[in-house]
């Protein structure tokens, strides 16, 4: 009589291979999710500030599938797991197919956001403004607002040899800078990180009066 622990799996190589195709890859399934939600954003009798947000969704949750799923594939390439799961696939060839579809979800969402909303919501007198598209009025009041309002909350980051990269937060928006002159030290600054606060705005509204044919204006 053959004795079996509770809990205990049977190992996935003892697997008939026909037992594989009764379980879906658990990667696979969450991009095929992610896929679902950004057809609800290139649905045309969806209203648009809503395909936008189902936008916003798809990239929040691949950010999130990368940050722990994608992680811990390559963590098992890694290392070497072997065999495979009750799927039948490695990790490595999970890998190989993740990267693959989140590749083509990218590329849609840019098409989408490029061709079909932005000029949609531009439609709708929403536009977002380029720095080589503003007018001298639009740079003046850019520059006001960024040293009146901006300028004060930032705190850039020196870089040099003699110390570890600053801790970039998570999610975080960065600029690495060039400088000019001499720190507090009387040492040449040539390079500097610039962490954008999250209090700060990523979209600002121009005033309407500034707008073209006076309509309402966003600048990014």
């Amino acid at each position: 009589m053959a004795l079996t622990l509770v809990g205990q799996a049977p190992a996935a190589a003892s697997a008939p291979k026909h037992i594989h195709a009764h379980f879906l890859n658990r990667e696979l399934g969450i991009l095929e999710f992610q896929r679902r939600v950004l057809a609800q954003a290139e649905d045309e009798r969806v209203p648009l500030l809503e395909r936008l947000r189902f936008l916003c969704i798809v990239s929040s949750n691949l950010d999130e599938f990368f940050e722990i799923r994608v992680a811990g594939l390559k963590e098992q390439i890694k290392i070497g797991l072997p065999g495979s799961g009750p799927d039948g696939m490695t990790p490595r060839e999970t890998f190989a197919q993740v990267s693959r579809i989140a590749h083509e979800l990218v590329e849609r969402q840019y098409l989408l956001l490029n061709e079909a909303l932005l000029p949609a919501l531009e439609r709708e007198r929403i536009r977002f403004l380029r720095r080589a598209e503003l007018t001298e009025a639009q740079r003046a009041w850019v520059r006001d607002y960024f040293f009146r309002e901006m300028l004060p909350v930032l705190t850039p980051i020196g870089l040099d040899p003699a110390h570890p990269f600053p801790r970039v937060f998570n999610k975080s928006l960065n600029f690495a800078v060039e400088l000019e002159g001499r720190d507090a030290f009387g040492r040449d600054a040539r390079a500097a990180i610039v962490q954008a606060p999250r209090i700060l705005p990523r979209v600002i509204r121009a005033p309407d009066e500034l707008a073209p044919r006076a309509r309402p204006t966003s600048c990014s």
